[in-house]
């Protein structure tokens, strides 16, 4: 029987078949079907092939192989059958559960928090966004050097869990992890300082920073690519986005403003990459406003809601931060379904309903923020010199400029800006 996994080598194959599944406690907000769908749309990211979904009930985790022991022989049999050669838990697993999951079923064993570093370690595009994943990764393998699965150098993508041809593998030990990750943490700090620098010069000018938060999938580089013209990957993956994306957009009321596309987040996503990706996050925490962007079509997203709350609270992002929930994903929606969607969207100040993919709702969003970031705006009477063409550009890029007059050597601006920026043109160098 070819399984795809070969316990000499311990590689796996893109392609290679694989069974999801999710040991059920009852404490999840989504039912098992929902779980197992996103667990094996995470899988089919990669390019795995799931061949079957596998719900278990699980009344009390057992610390050897987390399922019972019949579990364990039913499950033995499946992946017999369907001749597979991973097994993706949809839980947390200690090494000790890996190892005798593997040795039990014959096949190769990763958990959630495994397949979600793969799919980042494929996906990074950028120095900076390898190097996060990197960090995690290695944070993550640090407490579970069973047996030969920690890669620390790779020729291509990935991070070692389902790795393919042409990559090194090298033995490893926790001392070499951590000098790894000492390495790596000094690298970030730097990218982190040099990120650090821009943001400040951008707040210096400034122009408000609008930043695009959700769940993975939910349409936010569609969104994205929608109100800049810009071309960034917007698949219908699970993590399409990783690296930050930033691009200039202009507003009503507002010359210029900066929209950052930003990782889309999962339940219960691992602690080690919400740790390494908090530098390229601090657009987030920094943001004048978040757009945050839902599946209003997917039948969990609310629960999704919730997730994308609870890491955003993680990050330090407060409650006082402007935000918009746009309701994507409206062309999916038919009938009596959306016409509810619509009632309660139409109760709400912060909603507004879109498809990022039709453009339906995305002139209503686009007069939302600009109105928002207004919000606060005073109007003021301003005389220049008729020869100030500086200040008169000034103006126009920081404030609206309502109307204007020519008085011999003076010009009259009549201008709606925010408080903090009349102060900035009256101390102006």
């Amino acid at each position: 029987m070819s399984t795809g996994f070969d316990r000499d080598r311990d590689e796996f194959a893109r392609g290679a078949r694989a069974i999801v599944v999710y040991p059920d406690h009852g404490a999840s907000a989504r039912d098992a079907d929902a779980r197992l769908d996103e667990t094996a749309g995470l899988a089919a990211a990669i390019g795995v092939t799931v061949v079957e979904k596998v719900a278990l009930r699980l009344r009390a985790p057992k610390p050897a192989t987390l399922i019972g022991s019949g579990q364990v022989e039913q499950l033995a049999a499946t992946v017999r059958m369907e001749e597979a050669g991973l097994v993706v838990f949809d839980a947390a697993l200690t090494p000790v559960q890996q190892r005798n999951l593997e040795t039990a079923l014959e096949a190769k064993v990763i958990d959630r928090t495994g397949l979600i570093l793969e799919i980042f370690g494929e996906r990074a595009a950028t120095a900076e966004g390898r190097l996060q994943v990197e960090l995690a990764h290695l944070d993550y393998q640090a407490g579970r050097l069973v047996r030969s699965w920690t890669h620390l150098e790779r020729q291509r993508g990935g991070f070692g869990f389902l790795g393919g041809p042409g990559e090194t593998q090298i033995e490893a030990d926790r001392r070499l992890i951590r000098d790894r990750m000492a390495r790596l943490r000094k690298e970030l700090d730097s990218v982190s300082r040099t990120r650090g620098l821009h943001r400040e010069r951008r707040q210096r000018a400034p122009w408000p920073v609008i930043a695009l938060v959700g769940y993975t999938n939910a349409g936010k580089s569609t969104l994205f690519n929608r109100l800049t013209g810009a071309h960034v990957m917007a698949e219908d993956l699970l993590f399409a986005t990783l690296d930050p994306t930033l691009r200039q957009i202009s507003l009503p009321g507002i010359d210029k403003a900066i929209l950052s596309d930003t990782v889309g987040f999962v339940s219960e996503l691992p602690t080690q990459l919400v740790a390494a990706f908090k530098a390229t996050l601090e657009e987030v925490v920094s943001a004048d406003l978040l757009i945050h962007v839902r599946d209003i079509a997917h039948p969990d997203t609310q629960a999704q809601r919730d997730d994308v709350e609870g890491v955003l609270r993680d990050l330090g992002v407060t409650e006082t931060t402007p935000r918009i929930e746009a309701w994507n994903k409206l062309d999916l929606l038919e009938g009596e379904a959306r016409e509810d969607m619509l009632v309660e969207a139409g109760h709400r100040d912060d909603v507004v309903p879109i498809s990022a993919l039709s453009g339906e709702g995305l002139d209503t969003l686009v007069a939302t923020i600009g109105a928002l970031l207004t919000e606060g705006h005073r109007r003021y009477t301003i005389t220049l010199e008729s020869a100030d063409g500086a200040g008169a550009a000034w103006l126009h890029a920081h404030g609206e400029v309502l109307g204007q007059a020519v008085d011999g050597e003076h010009a009259l601006y009549d201008v709606r800006m925010s408080p903090s920026d009349y102060e900035r043109f009256l101390t102006r160098g």
